[in-house]
């Protein structure tokens, strides 16, 4: 079964989900991001992903010390992206106790980071973010077009050492009208050995379903965010998210524990 990761995107200090991408269409859902965090733990959450927007669009405001509070109170693997432009932010994230760092905009940008990120600190580490609209690599947090083509971006991207892609179709983030299957079996295709996690437009389990039919596209895990925030899964009315003001979020749940996946 595919693995879903829960997204805690950061805004002012604030979880909130963002519609195609778009700044001006953002929907706060939580106020406490680290109370959020320990929420997903609680639900069986094997891995968090995290998205600075702020540092993602490049302003000076950040959320940097929310994201610190969340690796040191959780016990499983967080994945980190939004901002991350220098080898020193990557330094820093994985300090701070992130597991992988996602690079996106630097990673177009100035690729042979990806390439010294990944010789440092070892492919399992090393994340990159590709946000697509159209089949074109969108950067500083989805605003600018790179004239750069995903896929052969993926390939150029692999062919450094990358050995996981978290891609993200801007036009289905947010939407929850299903993930582009194409978009995904056309990278997939072009791909050796570099794992995909996908990413934008689940809204239900039939979602998650029609993506297990995409492992031997190099699929293997599913970036999920509304959906889970609008408690549209079924399972979700049997765990503790309409007791979240009561719940004690110290006792976590008895999820197998590992060090962090593989790739």
């Amino acid at each position: 079964m595919i693995l879903v990761i829960p997204a805690i995107d950061l805004r002012g200090g604030c979880c909130v989900r963002l519609y195609q991408g778009e700044y001006e269409k953002e929907q706060v859902y939580f106020d406490d991001p680290v109370k959020m965090a320990k929420l997903w733990r609680i639900q069986n959450a094997k891995v968090l992903h995290l998205v600075d927007l702020d540092a993602a669009k490049g302003g000076t405001d950040n959320n940097t010390e929310v994201i610190h509070q969340i690796c040191k109170e959780l016990d499983i693997p967080v994945q980190i992206g939004g901002g991350i432009r220098t080898a020193e932010d990557i330094d820093r994230a994985l300090e701070a106790g992130a597991y992988r760092v996602i690079i996106g905009t630097a990673a177009v940008e100035n690729p042979d980071l990806v390439s010294t990120a990944v010789e440092k600190h070892g492919a399992s580490r090393i994340v990159v973010g590709i946000d697509a609209k159209d089949g074109e690599v969108r950067v500083q947090g989805w605003t600018e077009g790179s004239g750069q083509n995903a896929v052969q971006f993926a390939r150029d991207m692999e062919d450094r050492g990358c050995r996981r892609i978290v891609y993200t179709d801007i036009s289905r983030d947010g939407t929850m009208e299903g993930p582009n299957m194409e978009a995904y079996r056309e990278m997939g295709s072009e791909l050796k050995k570099a794992k995909i996690t996908a990413s934008g437009g689940i809204g239900n389990h039939h979602h998650l379903i029609k993506l297990n039919e995409l492992s031997d596209f190099r699929v293997d895990s599913v970036i999920v965010g509304r959906a889970l925030y609008e408690n549209t899964f079924p399972c979700q009315q049997f765990w503790c998210w309409n007791m979240k003001d009561e719940i004690d979020l110290s006792c976590f749940s008895t999820a197998t524990l590992k060090k962090g996946p593989s790739s």
